[in-house]
């Protein structure tokens, strides 16, 4: 296909949405210093347009106060009563520059995420090519690196560490708090001192913990993810020019202006990119350029989500501004099921490989998205 029959045909008109909101258990219960939870209620967007292809999004805020402010239900209405209206008000739309259209409506930045996807993924099963393409980027292998909660003691962590290592991830993050954090550091950075290994405080720290972080910095860390508030900006580059481990940016690093923000304070170093929390793939990619241009490194987190988020955010990953292994994993290693087939899978030396074909490679089962929903309702232009 030519760039001039992507042109003239990138424009699309959603003729229905459909929202189903799913719930799906996980593996084990993840928990971080904000809570813990055991399965994943998710919203699933169903986009179908004029021409009769069908594109999927998702919306994947976790539960109650667990990370943010945004919550399946918040998602659910502001979908419901602000942005699908909207969408199917506008006749069409530029998949491009349907952010822009987005961005009339303050904050919901999950629901905003959750739609926009959906009509990225429209628009490139309309165009026939794959979504990294549309995205700026090649098809490549995408490193990936785990994830790991915390647990109650140290033995069933250094089990899971052993368990994801000889799975083959890159790297593995481990999930501290105040008193969980240098006993666990300590303790795999000895069973395993190769390993590539990071820690996530997910703001649960402040800058009176400055000794603490000064303890952890001897591990070879490669980075510390959000050690403090989210608006802790100044605090953070005081901490991060009292250390030689970076710190990395996730909660903090929430929009284009709160990103401008920790580069003039030079409060990080790297900078975790999640395309649930900014809004969409496309002010994700507005934050690579923003960050890269100011010399920060960048990688592409999750919270996690599903299958098809996950798929597009591989896809977002391709993009060679991101230096560092996704959070992005294999299926099984959060879920008894996903909706996705084929589910996400890693190879032995850690990589993620793309399905071939157009959108993400990946299609939805209709069946398992009936079997795990709780509420469906539908949109009509």
């Amino acid at each position: 296909m030519t760039t001039t029959s992507i042109i003239t045909r990138q424009l699309i008109s959603a003729k229905s949405v459909a929202l189903h909101r799913v719930c799906l258990p996980l593996i084990e219960p993840f928990r971080i210093s904000n809570g813990v939870i055991a399965e994943k209620d998710a919203i699933l967007i169903e986009i179908t347009t004029a021409d009769g292809v069908v594109g999927w999004g998702e919306a994947s805020p976790m539960s109650g106060s667990f990370y943010s402010d945004d919550t399946p239900e918040s998602a659910w209405g502001a979908l419901s009563k602000q942005l699908i209206p909207r969408l199917l008000d506008a006749g069409e739309v530029d998949a491009t520059r349907f952010y822009e259209l987005l961005r009339e409506f303050p904050g919901e930045a999950f629901a905003k995420a959750g739609l926009e996807s959906g009509v990225w993924d429209a628009y490139s099963q309309t165009v026939g090519l794959p979504l990294c393409e549309l995205l700026g980027a090649c098809a490549r292998p995408i490193p990936s690196g785990v994830a790991i909660g915390i647990y109650d003691q140290v033995g069933e962590l250094l089990e899971r560490v052993e368990r994801y290592a000889a799975q083959g991830y890159q790297r593995v993050k481990i999930k501290i708090q105040p008193g969980w954090d240098i006993e666990p550091v300590a303790a795999v950075r000895e069973r395993f001192p190769q390993i590539p290994l990071m820690v996530d405080a997910n703001a649960s720290y402040t800058i009176a913990d400055q000794a603490m972080f000064r303890e952890l910095d001897n591990f070879g860390l490669m980075m510390i993810e959000q050690p403090l508030a989210r608006d802790a900006h100044e605090e953070a580059a005081q901490l991060q020019r009292a250390l030689r481990t970076p710190l990395c940016a996730d909660e903090s690093a929430e929009s284009l202006d709160s990103l401008a923000s920790l580069i003039e304070k030079r409060a990080a170093r790297i900078v975790n990119i999640k395309i649930q929390r900014v809004g969409g793939l496309s002010e994700a990619r507005l934050m690579l350029e923003q960050a890269r241009t100011a010399g920060l490194e960048c990688w592409v987190g999750t919270m996690p989500e599903l299958g098809v988020a996950s798929a597009q955010g591989l896809h977002l990953a391709a993009n060679a501004g991101f230096t560092y292994p996704t959070d992005i994993e294999a299926s099984a290693r959060w879920y008894v099921d996903d909706v996705i087939e084929p589910p996400i899978e890693i190879d032995p030396h850690g990589f993620i490989t793309l399905p071939a074909g157009s959108g993400t490679g990946f299609s939805v089962s209709r069946e398992k998205v009936e079997k795990y929903s709780t509420a469906v309702e539908k949109f009509v232009a």
